[in-house]
């Protein structure tokens, strides 16, 4: 005899169950479009409630799948997507934990001489005249420094650039950007490693590597990244997550990666486990997360860097979806009430 799930399956045409789920820290909001059912089910529950159920999402899954079969699903229950073509998702998630600062213990690591490079920062504050600057709190707890460097060959900016033979110097090599880079000084690998050791047995598991010029010579960076993740540290390197030439900003990204992947993370794992599979079946193809820039990325894709603003960009782009015609072209202001 056929399921309740089964049959929803076959009569849908052309697709299965649409699902659309924003995750706030209050509430959690769900929408889905069920085949042959005029109008679309809205639900809303509360994010926190762990006397009725483990989390938010699973469970405006597990009643939108209640009504699209018709068949009655207990809490607790694995839920099979089959029915199901899409789920997409913003969460605050990242969010909350940054503005909470319960992200994980983050070690900073970069270029002999430029410890500071983020306490100082730059200039870039709501009021640049203002003489009493307050500083946030900084994400990273401790600084281990690497003794290397690398420096750009002549005069970057030059109008009448020299030509360079890097062929002619062993010291020199050709950086992404196609400039020549000069290796003053390579790191030492051994002397990395019992650095590194000494993190670890200092309770630190997730490391935020940037170095000078890793925009276009990322060697170095990559190298020590790769024996950091050998050792067990889960590692944000800057130039695979944020590849541009200015240090401050590309270190904060990635000690901000490091400082919540493992919020996210965590939250992804623990949201798996209502679903048959784990989701690591080709019914995890159908789950997808929204980004900070507004896009969507399979669930296995998603990081901590770039789900800071999934929720309010999810608002953003309904907003503009929704209010917004483009023959009207009419300004539309979107507000995100929290009463």
């Amino acid at each position: 005899m056929p399921t309740a799930v089964q049959d929803i399956t076959t009569a849908q045409s052309p697709g299965g169950v649409l699902i659309a789920i924003d995750r706030g820290g209050t509430f959690t909001d769900a929408w889905a479009q069920i085949p042959g059912r005029e109008e679309h089910v809205i639900l809303k529950v509360l994010s926190e409630s762990p006397d009725e159920y483990s989390d938010a999402p699973t469970e405006c899954i597990r009643q939108i799948l209640e009504i699209a079969t018709g068949a009655p699903i207990a809490r607790g229950t694995p839920l099979d997507l089959e029915c199901v073509e899409s789920i997409r998702m913003g969460t605050t998630v990242a969010t909350n934990a940054l503005l909470e600062r319960k992200g994980e213990r983050v070690a900073y690591i970069t270029t002999k001489g430029f410890r500071d490079a983020l306490k100082i920062g730059n200039q870039a504050r709501p009021d640049i005249f203002d003489l009493s600057v307050q500083r946030l709190d900084k994400l990273y707890e401790t600084v281990l420094e690497i003794d290397e460097r690398v420096t750009i060959e002549a005069w970057a900016e030059d109008p009448e650039p020299q030509s360079i033979d890097i062929s002619a110097d062993p010291d020199l090599r050709e950086g992404l950007t196609g400039d020549a880079v000069r290796i003053i000084k390579a790191p030492d690998l051994d002397a990395v490693r019992r650095d590194l050791l000494d993190l670890w047995n200092k309770g630190f598991r997730h490391v935020a590597v940037a170095l000078m010029h890793s925009y276009t010579f990322p060697n170095h960076e990559n190298v020590i990244a790769d024996l950091a993740e050998d050792m067990g540290f889960q590692v944000a390197a800057s130039a695979r997550i944020l590849s541009m030439a200015k240090l401050v900003p590309r270190s904060q990204s990635a000690v901000a990666d490091a400082y919540l992947s493992p919020v996210t993370a965590r939250y992804l794992a623990s949201f798996r486990k209502g679903f048959k599979g784990l989701l690591e079946d080709k019914n995890g193809k159908k789950l997808f997360l929204n980004q900070s820039d507004g896009g969507l990325v399979n669930f296995k894709s998603f990081a901590g860097l770039r789900g800071v603003l999934s929720g309010p960009a999810g608002g953003v782009v309904g907003v503009s979806k929704t209010c917004y015609h483009a023959d009207d072209a009419t300004p539309v202001l979107g507000f995100d009430s929290k009463f």
